[in-house]
């Protein structure tokens, strides 16, 4: 292979293909988005009408984490040995069938096991459309569309919320129509994945060279042949190998940086209007404050999107987390602030905690090799929502035990937690081709590289 070989597809131009590859693979976040969101908005009525102690509260809101910890390293491995595009659509069917089946739960424990094979479901769709997205994209395109699947989770929660005031007034039934209807978009996704093109660079790494090249001439045009995809290092690497080899740095800090941007946000979001109602923000008013704080984190991503080429992956991880933290510590020092000032620190959490949230899709997919990326992105999205599930889990306790301050100060030394764990480890993958930033020796050399295990 010449030494411009690789650049015919790692310099191709944006077409048809990836964006609808992008539209379509950002399903997942959105379901996820919809599905941990509609449950803060149907709480209000199931803790009533079931009499839901604190405890099982924290346990349904956590339910669908504890399912995407399952189902993000479980899809992970299966779409590493099976292939990225035959997993497509068979997770979002399971979607349908058990959010439907959420209609007629009659008591906590029931809901509380459709929500963990919900949540199974929504976490194996993470490692198997990222991945596929990342193997097909060009590197000037890899983040800003593995990021802006990130921006479809925020639209997802956005609509949740707007869906939830509105099922409110459909009386008592109301929170079963909500957690039902996540099957109609989820039915929609999987009529627009069908006929999907699997990875060419998993054929290739599988020795199906016939069948990469076959994709590979239908995506990037007929001169376009297996010579063309360039040749990744090999590390000698499987799952298990991960947290021994060079790979395991990379590993621990994804894991940490990932729950560290997720266990406040999510605890946010499965609780976002019990968390406004303590802060004097109540009724409809704490749901549509919630809606309009889900719109300000989609903002933040989008604001991220464009930044993250200019600005680096390293400085814009580091500066989200600091300035986010800041945003929660003041919310924890002032809890019994005017109503405009929370809406105002709210928002500015939302806006500027973007950074952090695009880079989870980003970071895992460029610093993993193909025959590992899947399982690579499912065990740190596993192990990112053990904290993520602990958090959501705590959170009505620490609401009842600590107050509105306490809980909001523990989140922002979280966030302040990830600030420091990135400045020591983050590493800078911008401009590198995927072969490149997947390899422990790159050509060229990230700023900073995170320490090895």
């Amino acid at each position: 292979m010449t030494a411009n070989a690789g650049n015919r597809l790692d310099d191709a131009p944006l077409s048809r293909f990836h964006k609808k590859l992008a539209l379509y693979s950002s399903g997942g976040p959105f379901l996820d988005g919809y599905v941990l969101s509609i449950i803060g908005v149907a709480m209000v009525q199931i803790t009533p009408q079931q009499n839901l102690s604190d405890s099982v509260q924290g346990l349904i809101g956590a339910s669908a984490l504890i399912g995407i910890f399952l189902g993000a390293f479980a899809g992970g491995y299966l779409t590493d040995r099976f292939g990225r595009q035959v997993l497509y659509t068979i997770d979002l069917i399971a979607i349908i069938a058990c959010s439907a089946a959420q209609f007629w739960a009659t008591d906590p424990m029931w809901l509380f096991v459709l929500r963990l094979l919900i949540g199974m479901a929504v976490g194996a769709d993470y490692p198997i459309a990222t991945s596929l997205l990342a193997e097909f994209t060009p590197r000037r395109y890899r983040g800003p569309l593995l990021g802006g699947l990130v921006v479809m989770w925020f639209v997802g929660a956005a609509v949740a919320y707007v869906v939830g005031e509105v099922l409110l007034t459909v009386g008592d039934d109301g929170w079963r129509w909500m957690l039902a209807s996540a099957a109609l978009p989820a039915a929609i996704i999987v009529l627009l994945r069908l006929g999907t093109p699997e990875s060419p660079r998993w054929l290739a790494n599988k020795g199906r060279t016939e069948e990469a090249e076959a994709v590979l001439k239908r995506v990037f045009g007929p001169d376009v042949t297996i010579a063309d995809l360039p040749a990744e290092e090999r590390e000698n690497v499987n799952l298990k190998a991960i947290m021994r080899s060079g790979y395991g740095g990379r590993m621990l800090y994804i894991s940490v940086f990932w729950t560290c941007s997720i266990v406040p946000l999510f605890a946010i979001y499965a609780f976002g209007p019990t968390i406004l109602g303590a802060l004097n923000l109540e009724g409809s008013l704490a749901n549509i404050g919630s809606a309009l704080i889900t719109v300000m984190f989609l903002i933040g991503c989008v604001i991220a999107l464009f930044g993250v080429n200019r600005m680096g992956r390293r400085p814009l991880v580091i500066h989200s987390f600091i300035w986010s933290g800041l945003a929660l510590l003041l919310l924890g020092i002032f809890p019994n602030a005017p109503s405009v000032v929370i809406m105002t620190l709210f928002a500015l959490y939302a806006v500027i905690i973007g950074g952090t949230q695009i880079l989870q899709w980003i970071y895992p997919n460029e610093l993993f090799p193909t025959e590992v990326r899947g399982s690579a992105v499912g065990l740190a999205s596993s192990a990112s929502r053990i904290g993520a599930a602990v958090g959501t889990y705590l959170v009505p306790l620490a609401l009842t035990g600590w107050g509105i301050g306490g809980t909001m100060l523990a989140a922002a030394a979280i966030s302040l937690i990830g600030a420091v764990v990135s400045a020591r480890w983050a590493p800078e993958t911008r401009g590198l081709a995927l072969h490149e930033s997947a390899a422990l020796t790159p050509r060229t050399e990230p700023a900073v590289r995170p320490s090895t295990a």
